[in-house]
């Protein structure tokens, strides 16, 4: 029961917005021309649908004025929002176009064909005739739409082309070109290297073979580490050809250059001691 008293304010507040019902006194459209002598005058009727479309020329004005008022005591309203709505339903476009109206009611609204505004949609030639409707909102009142007449105008002029317009169009697919897979030599032919490659090992080991008692000394401590960098150094060659890059191999040979000279000193200076016979 509280609560019932507590909503019954709101209830006949919304019964009363919904019996306050807008309406339009007086609507009327006058049509003016440069070449007419006499200006074309007609009330627009909001009960039966005229029977031609309102026709006007590139250099003609059409004036529409009406009254809002209530319909029950033919009081003068304001509305909180009055928009003019032309409408093709051929391409589903519209245009609004807000209207001023006064405390008491009145409205004018003038559409002039030499300065057409921005808000009416594009037409063509063979564009049917738009269709004109005013739409009435308010807080105190239920929204109200009335369709007026339906008006035919010049076809309007094609929009300039933007010079960004062509890179929002659909461009063609791009087609990748992608390098064919790398052919590797036969068998054979690459057999054939990698022997060339390990034929200095063979001619140094047989040479080492060769002249081995007459240079005891070849694989004493002070010789051996110099002769293990230079087969590092053909290792690191094989392990760059097979998976490194070439910065690790710069890498890795400026630590085994150095290494490799100091070994290769050493090895040196042994050489040199054994050759005089020194110990």
């Amino acid at each position: 029961m509280t609560w019932l008293l507590k909503s019954l304010p709101l209830l006949v507040l919304a019964a009363a917005v919904q019996a306050s019902v807008l309406t339009l006194q007086s609507p009327r459209y006058t049509i003016t021309s440069p070449t007419a002598t006499h200006p074309r005058s007609e009330p627009v009727s909001l009960v039966e649908k005229p029977a031609t479309p309102v026709v006007l020329g590139p250099a003609d004005t059409l004036k529409l004025s009406f009254q809002v008022v209530e319909k029950d005591d033919g009081k003068g309203v304001q509305p909180h929002q009055t928009f003019l709505r032309f409408y093709d339903e051929s391409t589903g476009e519209e245009g609004i176009q807000p209207i001023r109206v006064t405390s008491g009611g009145k409205a004018k609204f003038e559409l002039n064909m030499a300065r057409p505004p921005a808000s009416l949609p594009p037409t063509s030639p063979t564009s049917p005739p738009l269709k004109v409707s005013l739409l009435l909102g308010s807080f105190a009142h239920s929204p109200a739409k009335f369709d007026l007449f339906e008006l035919s105008i010049p076809a309007s002029q094609p929009v300039a082309q933007h010079p960004d317009e062509a890179s929002f169009h659909l461009l063609p697919e791009i087609q990748h070109t992608f390098r064919p897979e790398q052919k590797l030599p036969p068998r054979p032919v690459s057999a054939f290297f990698a022997a060339l490659v390990l034929t200095p090992w063979v001619v140094l080991i047989g040479l080492c073979a060769t002249i081995q008692p007459t240079v005891p000394h070849l694989f004493s401590p002070r010789i051996l580490p110099f002769t293990t960098l230079l087969g590092a150094f053909e290792a690191l060659l094989l392990w760059y050809w097979v998976d490194l890059k070439i910065g690790q191999v710069l890498m890795y040979g400026g630590v085994l250059a150095v290494l490799t000279a100091t070994a290769g000193k050493q090895a040196l200076g042994t050489t040199g001691a054994w050759r005089t016979g020194s110990k």
